[in-house]
């Protein structure tokens, strides 16, 4: 017998080439067992009703920072571009400790959830204290979500030239050792599984060259995936010309980090054929519109990094520039975007619901279903309600009126067959105390007065 059925479904898509009105999902075991047509429901010791909601793959995060929600909309970076931005909050985030990471990070998952999120990569890039990204996998096991730790670094403080105070710095030497006992300790390779370690040195323009080429040698040792920013601000751009002579692409690769085991953050600033180069070595890109056009940068072009033949995913990117954790607001954010870069016939929102699924999962390596619902994949699903006001009217197409109608929030989001968010509450305990917690810390770190 299954464990749980969702039947019931308005429109059920399952990302696998099948939209089924009235469908079901049928899941056993953190697995999908089935999917159907309304009147071939399985037996389950458990059924969820989604009448009168759309059913998706729960949504993938490729790119996030989520301890910056300690900085959320702090008002002296609100007005600055990408690289002042951050020389106002680095001081800030020097006084992180693995309280601040581990409530941080589990308030940031329980809101990723609650935006239909079921699996995110996370970027660590300020490492004041050890063991830091521990904090983060504790919280992660802790609210259920499937976890990536992006294993972050910046090994340049300013006295070496780097944008970064000495304080979040590690030399190169620590940061390698701690990415090899993190993987060693927690990297779960097999298919379904809950977490993964990735390495991932902050930017090209933060770090040293020497970390980029051994972090690239490391990971092909220990077959782990590679994750940094790429091309996010013109200022990178300079910074690369002006440092190593080269633009950030000719730079990536001179490190050894051209090919498939790396995807990339922003991709902003780049040109056709670097593009076209990152089509055919299979660097992935995580796009995140709503940071970037933030930080006064703009957007990439989505239709142009698929023409290019990109695998392009979504991210929510820093909870301090885009200031939210909702990836459905951040597809909805990636479907203007795209409309305004490339014309509206250029984008649907079903090509952004196949960038936050499919193409997500592909960009953190994933082959094991995850991104869709189908028998075998992991038990990953996110029931979204149409509320009746604002999707009054909305009657010829409910994956588009997904997206151009809302807000959205799920009815229920289910990770590995368990609910983290049940008729549209956290089933999670404690949420009150986490969230004082969460405001004890942030005032502290951002060195407010009780």
């Amino acid at each position: 017998m299954n464990d749980t059925l969702i039947r019931d479904a308005e429109l059920l898509v399952t990302m696998d080439g099948d939209e089924i009105p009235g469908g079901w999902v049928a899941l056993r075991e953190g697995t999908v067992t089935g999917t159907g047509r309304p009147g071939t429901e399985p037996r389950a010791a458990r059924t969820l009703s989604a009448r009168g909601a759309l059913v998706t793959p729960g949504l993938i995060n490729t790119h996030h920072h989520i301890f910056q929600n300690l900085t959320r909309a702090y008002a002296p970076a609100t007005r600055y571009e990408l690289f002042d931005w951050l020389g106002t909050l680095y001081p800030l985030w020097a006084g992180l400790d693995e309280e601040a990471v581990e409530v941080s990070t589990w308030v940031g998952l329980a809101e990723l959830a609650l935006g239909g999120c079921t699996t995110t990569a996370d970027m660590l890039h300020s490492h004041p204290r050890p063991r830091l990204t521990d904090a983060q996998i504790r919280a992660a096991r802790q609210v259920g979500l499937r976890f990536h730790a992006c294993r972050g670094a910046l090994d340049l403080s300013e006295r070496d030239g780097g944008p970064a105070p000495e304080e979040i710095t590690q030399s190169t030497d620590e940061i390698l050792a701690d990415c090899e006992r993190l993987v060693s300790t927690y990297h779960d390779p097999s298919p379904g599984s809950m977490v993964r370690i990735a390495l991932a040195p902050a930017t090209q323009a933060a770090v040293s060259e020497r970390l980029m080429a051994e972090t690239a040698r490391l990971a092909e040792r220990l077959d782990v995936r590679l994750h940094t920013h790429l091309a996010e601000s013109l200022d990178e751009v300079t910074y690369c010309r002006e440092t190593f002579g080269r633009r950030p692409v000719d730079q990536f690769e001179h490190v050894g980090w051209a090919g498939d085991r790396a995807w990339v953050a922003h991709f902003v600033f780049s040109e056709p054929g670097e593009r076209a180069r990152l089509g055919r070595w299979g660097t992935a890109v995580a796009h995140c519109p709503g940071s970037t056009m933030m930080l006064g940068a703009g957007a990439a072009s989505l239709p142009a990094l698929r023409e290019a033949g990109v695998t392009v995913g979504l991210g929510c990117d820093g909870s301090a520039s885009t200031d939210h954790a909702s990836l459905w607001l951040e597809a909805r954010t990636a479907l203007a975007a795209a409309r305004e870069r490339g014309g509206a016939a250029s984008t649907t929102a079903r090509d952004v619901l196949r960038a936050a699924t499919v193409d997500a999962a592909a960009c953190l390596g994933r082959e094991d279903g995850l991104g869709r619902l189908t028998p075998g994949a992991p038990a990953d699903v996110t029931v979204w309600e149409l509320d009746e006001f604002a999707f009054a009217g909305a009657h010829t197409d409910l994956v588009e009126a997904w997206l151009r109608c809302g807000p959205v929030r799920p009815r229920h989001t289910i990770v590995q067959g368990r609910p983290v968010v049940e008729n549209g509450t956290l089933t999670l305990p404690h949420t009150h105390d986490m969230l004082s917690a969460h405001a004890r810390i942030s005032r502290r770190i951002q060195r407010l007065s009780d």
